[in-house]
């Protein structure tokens, strides 16, 4: 629904909810319960009819029109150029750009193509559009730039945006070709990033499938070197499938695997294949010079002379990739380490090793440093070992599901399915448990307690049980789409039976609770916010309002109804009621919420030590930090190299004796 709607029906649902539980908390004032609440259902109800017209609620069920795509365009245009805009100003690419990337036509023979001309980067968005095409496929070693090309890219197309493809870069590492059509993956991760797609008022029905099946977004694929060796052939073959010569599209791999991969599967038809070069090293001591002061620029000069007299040795081999020389500008520009110790033969005998140490060092200067966390604005300084190990941990995990982002709500994979619908389902069954039982111990059949909530228990934890395994939505069409009717017909049903049960009084506040539930639901499962910048916090942040606002109207349901039945005109009974209801609500509520889950594994992982306890904190921190980057609703280490790094040093701790256990020693077989 629109925003304006959206807001609208969240503000009478509260209010409603809250007008409620007021009437009840003053019913020894002279006020009739079930005059008010006769009139707060009929009032709620032309609140819907006023609100959300038949009529009008039956046209957005039907397919997505080219209005409703043209529309749905312009605002995933205008959220991607600000989260990506966003992300080149954090990586520090949005001044000016003091380091140009350069390109020449690969000498390999992996193109069908006639050769592509040299360009920069500075200049990528016109060397793209000037391909006959619109297909280019960029390759280079680790760490030259291919990502930092096919985003440029990206926000450039955006920038000048006015109709037709809208440009969505994705990291092929989240891709599984085994078991997933590619543009079922494309629509997959579109949604995933981009929940308000699947607003049916404003984008119609399936607008997401319909922007891949018509060929409205521009795939930029970064990574494809990410996906295993053993599956890159046939990968490489289904995206030729997908997206023929007549498709724009952008592709990005490391040399060597992109070769050997044309080999098996043929060059990607009608694309420009263009090689990054490597950096010249004039220009890595002009770029060292500028980003340090006169001081640390002094300190650069020894390393700057053996550049000079070796230009072919481990030292200008490190530093000639865009990488290493920003981890290098970085390290010795904030600390007291002097770049001379890159001379020392027997630390760092090739450029491996100088990587790696740079690695090591931007995680040790990032956290437990006072002065970089009050430089990035980070909210705390965060312990140096414990960031070490807690980062380790998560390298770890995606180096073993082999993927290269971080969501939030797949953290729940870290602790396993099994165990994690047990806690889930433990936890809800409690809460839930506890708060039927708490509210019968005292009414009419104290004795009766604990069997009514361990049996209410039993019955939140089944549904937890069968609520933890994902699950895809799907929108609704027909009479679902109508607010007034569903919540009208349901509220309506279900009042009638409790009335019969436990007089009028109890099903009136559960049908006006359960209509008041369901129209949240609507007004919740669906966002006008697709020109909004993505981000994990924006994603969480649905789901945290789902939460504590489903919580709060099913606990005046189940409460009131329960203090009407069990306590009518006493007031403490009414606020005993609510209080337990709001514990039962919120196990119901959170039952199909991502939040919910990954709140779970968070608890569970931060109880062992592998993770923090404010996580989504740390992590931002640690982008702050230039250790982490954002890419949409996820994070990702700041290159492979980065995560893989990290991911050796957990799975060397894991593995040494004094630290192994059963987690860990299941962990390092599998590694």
């Amino acid at each position: 629904m629109s925003r304006l709607r959206q807001q609208a029906v969240l503000s009478g649902c509260v209010l409603t909810a809250v007008l409620a539980a007021a009437g009840l908390f003053v019913t020894d004032s002279g006020i009739n319960p079930q005059v008010w609440l006769i009139c707060l259902a009929l009032g709620f109800l032309l609140f819907l009819a006023a609100l959300d017209p038949w009529l009008h609620r039956k046209r957005a069920a039907e397919l997505s029109t080219d209005a409703h795509l043209d529309a749905a365009c312009a605002a995933l245009a205008t959220g991607l150029a600000a989260q990506w805009r966003e992300e080149c100003r954090s990586r520090g690419l949005a001044d000016g750009d003091l380091l140009d990337l350069r390109w020449t036509a690969t000498e390999l023979d992996v193109s069908d193509e006639p050769d592509a001309p040299p360009g920069r980067s500075d200049a990528v968005v016109g060397a793209f559009e000037r391909q006959i095409n619109r297909r280019l496929v960029v390759i280079g070693e680790a760490g030259t730039g291919k990502t930092t090309i096919a985003m440029l890219l990206t926000v450039g197309l955006l920038d000048r945006y006015t109709h037709g493809l809208v440009p969505v870069l994705l990291p092929l590492s989240t891709w599984d070709p085994t078991t997933e059509d590619v543009r079922t993956w494309l629509t997959r991760r579109l949604y995933e990033d981009h929940p308000a797609l699947r607003n049916t008022e404003l984008y119609g029905s399936y607008a997401g499938d319909l922007l891949v099946e018509q060929h409205r977004v521009l795939p930029v694929l970064d990574g494809l070197d990410d996906i295993p060796a053993d599956v890159r052939a046939d990968a490489l073959a289904k995206i030729n499938r997908a997206f023929p010569v007549s498709r724009p599209l952008v592709l990005t791999c490391r040399t060597a695997e992109f070769a050997d991969t044309v080999s098996l599967a043929g060059p990607v038809p009608g694309a420009d294949v263009i090689e990054l070069e490597p950096l010249d090293l004039d220009e890595v001591a002009a770029y060292l010079r500028a980003v340090s002061d006169p001081v640390a620029a002094a300190r650069w000069e020894p390393v700057f002379i053996r550049l000079r007299e070796e230009p072919d040795g481990r030292l200008a081999e490190a530093l000639s990739t865009p990488l290493t020389m920003w981890l290098a500008s970085v390290v010795y520009s904030v600390s007291d380490l002097e770049p001379t110790e890159l001379l020392d033969r027997g630390r760092f005998p090739d450029a491996r090793s100088i990587s790696d140490h740079l690695v090591d060092e931007l995680v040790a200067q990032a956290f437990g440093n006072r002065g970089a966390a009050h430089q990035a604005r980070a909210s705390q300084v965060w312990p140096r070992e414990k960031s070490r190990r807690w980062l380790g941990f998560l390298a770890y995990e995606m180096r073993q599901r082999g993927i290269r982002e971080l969501a939030w709500w797949e953290l729940r994979r870290s602790v396993g399915s099994a165990w994690l619908a047990f806690l889930g389902a433990l936890a809800l069954g409690s809460i839930g448990g506890f708060g039927v039982a708490w509210l019968m111990a005292y009414a009419s059949t104290p004795k009766l307690a604990p069997y009514t909530g361990l049996v209410a228990g039993i019955l939140v934890g089944a549904a937890a049980l069968t609520a933890s395994h994902d699950r895809k939505p799907k929108p609704r069409l027909g009479i679902w789409r109508s607010l007034l009717l569903v919540c009208g017909v349901i509220g309506l049903g279900v009042g009638l039976v409790f009335g019969a049960m436990y007089g009028l009084s109890a099903g009136l506040v559960v049908g006006l609770g359960i209509a008041v539930a369901i129209a949240l639901r609507f007004a919740l499962a669906s966002s006008a916010e697709l020109s909004q910048a993505s981000s994990p916090q924006w994603t969480m942040a649905r789901d945290r309002i789902a939460v504590w606002t489903g919580s709060l109207v099913l606990g005046v349901v189940f409460g009131s109804a329960a203090a009407l039945v069990f306590g009518p005109n006493e007031t403490g009974m009414v606020g005993l009621g609510l209080a337990s209801g709001l514990m039962l609500g919120f196990a119901l509520a959170v039952l199909h919420l991502r939040w919910w889950w990954f709140t779970v594994a968070r608890i569970w992982l931060a109880t062992r030590g592998r993770l923090p306890w404010e996580l989504m904190v740390f992590l931002e921190d640690a982008r702050k930090l230039g250790v982490l980057c954002r890419a949409g609703a996820c994070y990702q280490f700041r290159h492979g190299l980065v995560q893989d790094r990290l991911a050796e040093h957990a799975a060397t701790r894991s593995a040494s004796p004094e630290r192994r256990s059963p987690f860990a020693t299941r962990a390092a077989s599998e590694a």
